[in-house]
């Protein structure tokens, strides 16, 4: 059984519709996917539909914002109660600082000359999408400043760019508390992705094993193979599980659906945990 658990869709920063991301998950193979899209979960419902009109089992999920010390941590909650007030009302408050987040990172790369408004960035982000910085860098694809989007945040929409901007985002222990209440599954996702120190980010996932963390992302495209091994050691000193996941983005990020996978018994667990949803089979 193949199944990747984290890809985004239009109703993020992903480049397919949800039910468009099912049929790629067809086309690659895939027996199971999750749909993760960044604080928001509105993209289920299509994908369920695919899912039974293709036959590809849909996780639903989604990818929660969090920052510890300056740093952007993500934290992934699957099948929890897409009703739940609490959770809806962290959510929505993270993507309303969002947007007005971008707001300024604009103005600011336009008095700099950067040639960019806020028009063109509203016209690169689908209907009912949480905007982010990706699609900032559409923006500047689409006006022909860069060629993609690994050059904009190479160039000017990076963390330590004179042009980032901070914007509210929970503190990953609560956000684990949140998705517990909420019936689901937290696991930390890509926690040593570029530029995230090894020692600080173990110790983070031991902390959050402590208050209800599940699993922790190890094979995932940002991972090279020393900071697999030490994902795979820091769940194992913790007892959390390990998934895999290739973070699809569509045309957005370089990475095809299915590039790392995540074992079948971990599905298993992770159903075997999970009470606010359930994955959709065909």
């Amino acid at each position: 059984m193949r199944i990747d658990l984290h890809t985004h869709s239009t109703r993020s920063d992903g480049t397919d519709a949800p039910a468009g991301l099912v049929a790629h998950a067809l086309a690659a193979g895939l027996d199971v996917v999750g749909l993760t899209d960044h604080d928001v979960m509105t993209g289920w419902d299509e994908a369920f539909e695919a899912s039974r009109r293709l036959g590809v089992a849909v996780v639903p999920g989604v990818e929660i914002s969090c920052e510890r010390d300056g740093r952007s941590v993500h934290l992934l909650g699957y099948l929890l109660d897409p009703a739940n007030p609490a959770l809806l009302a962290e959510l929505d408050r993270a993507r309303s600082s969002r947007a007005t987040r971008l707001q300024r990172m604009v103005d600011l790369l336009a008095a700099d000359g950067i040639p960019i408004s806020q028009e063109q960035v509203a016209a690169q982000v689908p209907a009912g999408a949480t905007p982010g910085r990706p699609h900032v860098a559409d923006a500047l694809v689409a006006s022909g400043v860069v060629a993609d989007r690994d050059e904009a945040f190479l160039r000017w929409l990076a963390d330590d760019s004179p042009y980032y901007v901070r914007y509210y985002a929970p503190d990953p222990a609560r956000a684990v508390a949140l998705v517990r209440a909420a019936g689901g599954v937290p696991v930390l996702a890509h926690p040593l992705a570029a530029r995230r120190g090894v020692a600080p980010t173990l110790a983070l996932v031991e902390e959050l094993a402590a208050v209800g963390l599940a699993g922790v992302e190890a094979d995932h495209p940002d991972h090279d193979e020393r900071a697999r091994r030490a994902v795979r050691e820091a769940a194992r000193h913790t007892g959390v599980f390990v998934t895999g996941s290739s973070d699809y983005h569509g045309t957005g990020k370089p990475v095809r659906i299915g590039a790392e996978l995540t074992h079948p018994d971990v599905l298993a667990a992770i159903e075997s945990l999970g009470a606010g949803s359930a994955v959709v089979r065909p």
